[in-house]
Order: structure tokens, then C-alpha cells, then sequence
């Protein structure tokens, strides 16, 4: 808002004197600081009397686990305020207000993805929070399906608007493969390489409606101690942010043989925000947590960096970045299945398990880990993963 009417008023503010200091919102970089600056500036002074709110409303979890050690372990964590997510949307939207290009279709995108989510989120959390207030029978939280069917929903609108938007620019619609260059090295415009494949519509919608859905549960499945899924995605956001930094300046584009996407630039903004919203809620979610995000925050913090990273075309190097979040996701859906599977064919008809309990932070904590241990350790291998796709993007 604060870039576009400046942009309006360029003309009449040129007369006075300290329009010199106002022009540093046509620095992209300026912008970008300022929004993560302003998110967790946001968060921070908005917690303490949202937390009060959520606790007069009592909205608070009582998380069970179906594990007499784990429910043991994490028995402090009960009545603890949820909800808490409504605090990071508010301050992605609010520095994305303020200082992004508000003409941005990436930032129209990432908005409605965000508002979509969050709104998933809080009907399931309000109907497990209120179930018992509620007429005997009522439903505990949305089923899974509905979830999937509004996760699945998001991603393939997101999907018919990404395809739209890069209508005039193939390099808006590869595929990148690991290893692979987009650009032909030795010329000094933007030439597609022969190799690259350019997806169909038929390709491009499932494969970047998969990824939104599947980021937005991993990350709600992550979402189990204090501190470790916003850790997690400040960490994720500042990667995402600088593979924009590259796709959104033809120049950066082509020195790393990577797609350029014009106007992703903003996104950068919008990760920004992602981060220093996170960062701030940390300041509340760390141990002991006085208040979670649940999924109100975690299922639109999901999809909006699968949203970014679609894109600007960074699907693979995504799974790299967030790659604790997928392995949260796959040690859930491993001990669901094979438990299913091994109750339905041995004898007796015991289910068998793969890990202590899943998702695997769980594992470690039953394993002896500290709580503090396992996220601390988990936001370690975070940056780690980011750093190696930063070296990734060299490898072409």
C-alpha cells in the first residue's frame, strides 16, 4: 500500500523536501526488511492481549495422543490457548498490506491462499475447541476428507492462476528437474534449453495442487511442540525468499540457469512477512509455550510456501528446503498405513509400528530426547537443508 501510493503521489511529493527518504520503498530490499520487521513488530505487541482473549473465550487443547507415555510427557501442555495462528496471519497480511506492490498478481495469490487456509483452519479448530459445549454427537473438528477436498481446492485455483499469469513466459511453466539448466550458458538472452520440459496443463495443475495440500498437513503435522513448526518456517522462508531474490531479475535468473518469473520479486516480500510473523509468535510458542498456533496457523503457513516456491518454479528445490516437513508428513503416513496393513493380515489382529510413535519428533522425544533437544536439533537439520539447496542452485 505504502509503495503503490507512493507510486500515486510521486509527482506532488517530488516538491517536498523529504521525499528523498520516502523513495527507499522503490528499493525491493528495503521492503523486504521492513516487512519482516513490521510482522513480528506486529505479533509481538498483539500477543500478550490475544493470548488473555483466547483464554477468557477458553480456548485452550487438550491434545491426545493414544500414547499413555506420550500423554504423560506432554500432560503440562493441557488447556494451553490454541488458536494462536490468527496472530501470523494477521502480521503476514498486515506487512503484506503495507509494503508490498499491491498490483502484484503473485501477491493477490498468496493472499487469497492464506485467507482460504486460515479459514479451514479455524472452522476445524473451532469445532474441536467448542465439541464439548455442544450437543452430545457434535463433530470433533472438520473430517479429513472435507480438509483435503479444501486443501485440494486451493492448490488447483492456485494452480489455473499460476498457469494464466505465465502465459507469455514458458520458463514460467518448466518442470525443474534437479541438475538441470532452464537457460542455454552461452547466449546472452533468455533461450530455453532443448531439454527442459515445458508441462501441459494437464501436468501442471496436480503436480502444483499436490504439493500445496501436502506442505499445508505437513506442516500441521509438525506443529506438535513448542517452538518447532514456526522455527521451522522462519527457516524455510528465508530460503524461499532468496530462490525470489533469483527468479524475480532476468539478470539473477540466467547467471543460475533458473526460470525467471517476472514480478516474483514480490513474493520476497510475502516470505518476508511469513518469517518475521513466525519469528514473532515464537516469542510466545517457545517452551514453556503460552500459546499454540494450531491449525489455524499452520495449514496457511504450509500453503503459502508451497505457493511461493510453485511460483517462482521451485518445486523440487522446495522439498529440499522443507524437507523436515515432509519427513514429519511421511513418518505419520508410514505408521498409519503399515499399522492398518499389518492389523488386517497377522494373527491376532495386532497392528504393528514402525517408529515409538509418529510424527517422528515424537519418536525421539519417547526415545529420550528432551523436548528442547528434539526441536533445537530438528531447526538444525532446517538450516542445513536450506543451505544445501542454496548450493543446488549452483549445480546446473
Amino acid at each position: 500500500m505504502l509503495y503503490n501510493l507512493l507510486q500515486y503521489g510521486d509527482q506532488w511529493l517530488g516538491q517536498w523536501a523529504g521525499y528523498s527518504l520516502l523513495r527507499v520503498l522503490y528499493q525491493i530490499e528495503f521492503r523486504v526488511f521492513a516487512a519482516a520487521l513490521t510482522a513480528f513488530l506486529f505479533v509481538l505487541v498483539c500477543g500478550r492481549p490475544c493470548v488473555r482473549w483466547l483464554i477468557r473465550k477458553k480456548i485452550g487443547d487438550s491434545p491426545e495422543f493414544e500414547h499413555a507415555d506420550l500423554n504423560q510427557l506432554m500432560g503440562s501442555k493441557r488447556h494451553t490457548p490454541t488458536m494462536g495462528g490468527i496472530l501470523i496471519v494477521g502480521g503476514i497480511f498486515v506487512a503484506t498490506l503495507l509494503l508490498a506492490d499491491l498490483q502484484n498478481r503473485y501477491v493477490h495469490l498468496c493472499l487469497l491462499v492464506v485467507i482460504w487456509l486460515a479459514g479451514v483452519g479455524i472452522a476445524d479448530d473451532w469445532l474441536k475447541l467448542t465439541v464439548s459445549s455442544r450437543l452430545p454427537g457434535s463433530r470433533d473438528g472438520l473430517k479429513a476428507w472435507e480438509k483435503l477436498l479444501f486443501q485440494f481446492g486451493i492448490g488447483f485455483l492456485a494452480a489455473i492462476f499460476i498457469w494464466r499469469l505465465g502465459v507469455n513466459n514458458d520458463a514460467a511453466r518448466v518442470l525443474v528437474l534437479p541438475f538441470q539448466r532452464t537457460y542455454q550458458p552461452e547466449t546472452e538472452a533468455l533461450v530455453l534449453e532443448p531439454s527442459v520440459i515445458i508441462m501441459s496443463i494437464w501436468l501442471f495443475l496436480p503436480v502444483v495442487a499436490i504439493l500445496i495440500a501436502t506442505t499445508s498437513n505437513a506442516v500441521n503435522i509438525t506443529d506438535g511442540m513448542d517452538g518447532l513448526a514456526p522455527g521451522l518456517v522462519v527457516i524455510a522462508s528465508l530460503g524461499v525468499m532468496v530462490l525470489a531474490y533469483v527468479a524475480g531479475s532476468a539478470e539473477r535468473a540466467h547467471m543460475l540457469l533458473y526460470p525467471w518469473v517476472d514480478g516474483a520479486s514480490e513474493l520476497m516480500v510475502v516470505a518476508a512477512a511469513m518469517a518475521g510473523a513466525c519469528l514473532g509468535f515464537l516469542w510466545f510458542n517457545c517452551a514453556p509455550a503460552s500459546v499454540f498456533m494450531g491449525d489455524t496457523g499452520s495449514l496457511p503457513l504450509g500453503g503459502l510456501i508451497a505457493t511461493i516456491a510453485c511460483c517462482i518454479r521451485q518445486e523440487v528445490l522446495l522439498l529440499v528446503i522443507g524437507g523436515v516437513f515432509y519427513l514429519e508428513f511421511g513418518s505419520s503416513l508410514a505408521q498409519t498405513s503399515w499399522f492398518k496393513l499389518t492389523r488386517r493380515f497377522s494373527r491376532p489382529h495386532e497392528g504393528r509400528r514402525i517408529f515409538r510413535c509418529a510424527p517422528v519428533h515424537h519418536h525421539f522425544h519417547l526415545g529420550g530426547w528432551q523436548e528442547g533437544q528434539v526441536v533445537v536439533r530438528f531447526w538444525i537439520v532446517g538450516v542445513v537443508l536450506v543451505v544445501l539447496a542454496m548450493v543446488l542452485t549452483k549445480l546446473r
